[in-house]
């Protein structure tokens, strides 16, 4: 690796911060023998209630899990359809389906987040629920969600990459009726693997989240529901107690670093630099720009020792996975035109302003070379 080598991910700054006291609480849990759904979990699921502004959280196996496991503990499933946003990971699609309900995709607008005019023509007496997705750091606007959709329908957050960040001053997690969460390593909060929880201040949803992450039941061999096996453990609990004492700190870098971008990359035409929406406390969890000729430039980056990603290369409608949905080319112009464009430069916490300054130099130089 060159020395001028810049990854587009970076944990050891946030891991070796934790790692001695995370190891004392691993010792203390190997010694009580509580590894699942023990005492760590508990105190987890209080502190991460209190932190999204939530009566409730419930700690799963992963992310993916928290959205199917949102959806049917609030009753959806067979029969119901759900919107979701065409320019998301495939994990809040897939989570749709597995619920049993049917998915029905939508539009994103020009920051990226869900449509909600799309939303709106989309609409049927069939609809049950709508997934915003707070998309790269910053929430989905649930209010004019809520506004559109009426009472009656379920608001679900995605809110994986948004832990931390806030809408008109509400804490993301704690946006919408019942919201899930990922703590897969990368993200704001991560655990030393998997882990997910959901949050909701609906005490019917999450008695059934309770249940359906434990084999269909809370109390031992009394299984009312069919429910699954994904419960968080843990130790992965123990790791995001003592990370969320740090996540306010960690979430001031990436702001501190996106701000630089944006001094840095300013001038950079015709890249389009990302923007926080009105109403909206982004947490930076990605930082992506838009750019022409995206293959060239990103060979060009990765040439050069800066890790980029593609958050993400093709909406949902295009993947093969999902052909039986029947839409092609063309159905969801905007999260089409995006996902050609868009480029994730590195972003962590602990990264440099001299990382920033070469990144923003091999980027200008990469743009000047496509343009040539």
């Amino acid at each position: 690796m060159n020395d001028h080598h810049v990854p587009l991910v970076d944990l050891h700054h946030q891991n070796d911060a934790v790692l001695p006291e995370a190891m004392a609480a691993f010792a203390e849990i190997c010694a009580s023998g509580a590894f699942v759904l023990g005492p760590a979990v508990s105190r987890f699921e209080e502190e991460y209630a209190g932190f999204c502004g939530t009566d409730h959280c419930v700690g799963v196996g992963n992310g993916t899990d928290a959205i199917e496991l949102a959806l049917r503990g609030a009753g959806v499933g067979r029969g119901d359809e759900v919107l979701v946003p065409a320019n998301t990971f495939v994990a809040t699609a897939e989570a749709v389906l597995r619920s049993g309900a049917e998915l029905v995709l939508v539009d994103c607008d020009e920051d990226l987040l869900i449509d909600v005019d799309a939303v709106a023509d989309r609409l049927s007496p069939r609809t049950r629920a709508v997934v915003g997705v707070d998309l790269y750091g910053q929430p989905a606007p649930f209010e004019r969600l809520r506004e559109v959709v009426g009472p009656e329908v379920l608001l679900v957050e995605d809110g994986a990459q948004s832990q931390g960040a806030a809408r008109h001053g509400r804490p993301a997690g704690g946006l919408a009726d019942v919201a899930a969460t990922s703590f897969y390593p990368g993200k704001n909060l991560g655990a030393f693997g998997d882990g997910g929880a959901v949050t909701t201040d609906r005490t019917e949803i999450a008695t059934e989240v309770r249940k359906l992450r434990n084999h269909g039941g809370i109390e031992r061999y009394r299984h009312e529901v069919i429910g699954t096996n994904s419960r968080l453990d843990s130790l992965h609990a123990a790791v995001l107690s003592i990370k969320l004492t740090r996540l306010k700190e960690w979430n001031a870098q990436r702001v501190v670093a996106a701000d630089r971008y944006a001094e840095l990359l300013r001038d950079l035409a015709p890249v389009v630099l990302p923007r926080t929406v009105a109403g909206n406390e982004h947490v930076w969890h990605l930082y992506v720009v838009r750019v022409p000729q995206r293959a060239r430039v990103q060979q060009a980056l990765t040439d050069a020792g800066i890790g980029t990603g593609l958050h993400y290369p093709a909406p949902i409608h295009l993947m093969p996975a999902f052909a039986d949905l029947g839409q092609g080319p063309g159905s969801f112009p905007v999260a089409e035109r995006t996902a050609g464009e868009i480029l994730s430069l590195p972003m962590y916490p602990g990264l440099g302003a001299a990382q920033q300054e070469r990144v923003a130099a091999a980027l200008s130089a990469a743009i000047e070379e496509v343009g040539s």
